[in-house]
């Protein structure tokens, strides 16, 4: 049988299917444009739409698990409710659904709540899900690569309680090993959540210390303005994507994201290691850059 992969071509997709490489599995990559996909080797593209129900129900013929990562869009949460319902109705056996970490307490952020919505779902029709709950991804920071070099300036606004920065090759490792788990099984097994985190709470004058130390010249914390953010933010994105970006900033710097010990304990234990740190992150992106 067959694992399908949906945003495969993304950040996190891409993780995904470089960490199924070598497990022993069939894999299918969902993507609007097949052929021009650049995918690894062995990985099938077929054509999809996560919009399109019919073209998911076309792409879960012999799929008997599934990686669900909706797209950030307005409609997020219908995409992801109805792929599930295909998914159910195609009788695949299981499901690694990519939600957020913070999703019941943020419940006026978009985003978060579409995704915690989602995870009710998956909980009141009892379906066969690891749900993943990742943080804040580290590499989002390689953006802040202009600033922190030209302005010796940290960024993004993420405050003071602390945040515990899930870097992106952990979660792809994790759902890797997740879905080959389900894929491998005879039968349908029970639900899992993990929370994907960072092993540190970090605090935005946290990052900029890291971020001196690993480049070696004074870089300080830009600031908590979210104002200036959105309006930062609409230079790239739709309106409505840059306020929902400005309420998670002010979740952040007003109640954090902060991993409990209970968490990285159980993420090391299914990583089979430690999570990756920020700071290991930041040394690798100093040296990177330095060579041009």
């Amino acid at each position: 049988m067959t694992i399908l992969v949906t945003g495969s071509t993304g950040a996190i997709g891409t993780q995904v299917l470089a960490h199924l490489q070598g497990r022993n599995a069939d894999v299918r990559a969902l993507t609007r444009s097949p052929e021009t996909a650049q995918l690894p080797a062995g990985v099938t593209a077929v054509r999809g739409d996560l919009a399109d129900p019919d073209s998911v129900r076309a792409a879960l013929q012999g799929v008997s698990t599934l990686f669900l990562l909706a797209p950030n869009v307005a409609d997020e949460l219908t995409q992801a409710m109805l792929t599930l319902t295909v998914a159910r109705e195609a009788g695949v056996k299981g499901i690694v659904y990519l939600s957020v970490f913070g999703g019941e307490a943020y419940a006026d952020v978009p985003h978060f709540a579409g995704k915690y919505t989602v995870e009710r779902m998956i909980e009141a029709l009892d379906l066969p899900a690891t749900v993943l709950r990742p943080s804040y991804f580290i590499q989002n920071d390689l953006r802040q690569k202009d600033v922190l070099l030209n302005a010796g300036v940290y960024g993004a606004p993420i405050g003071a309680k602390g945040v515990s920065m899930a870097d992106i090759r952990d979660i792809g490792e994790a759902a890797a090993i997740e879905l080959v788990r389900r894929e491998q099984a005879p039968t349908p097994l029970g639900r899992e959540t993990y929370a994907l985190v960072g092993p540190d709470s970090l605090t935005g004058d946290d990052i900029a210390n890291i971020w001196s130390e690993a480049l070696g010249r004074a870089i300080r914390y830009g600031g908590d303005d979210l104002v200036v953010m959105e309006q930062r933010m609409k230079t790239m994105l739709p309106a409505w994507h840059a306020l929902d970006l400005r309420l998670m900033f002010a979740r952040y710097q007003a109640d954090g994201a902060v991993a409990t010990a209970e968490d990285i304990a159980r993420l090391t234990k299914l990583l089979g290691r430690a999570p990756r740190s920020y700071a290991a992150f930041a040394r690798d992106a100093a040296t990177q850059w330095a060579k041009g």
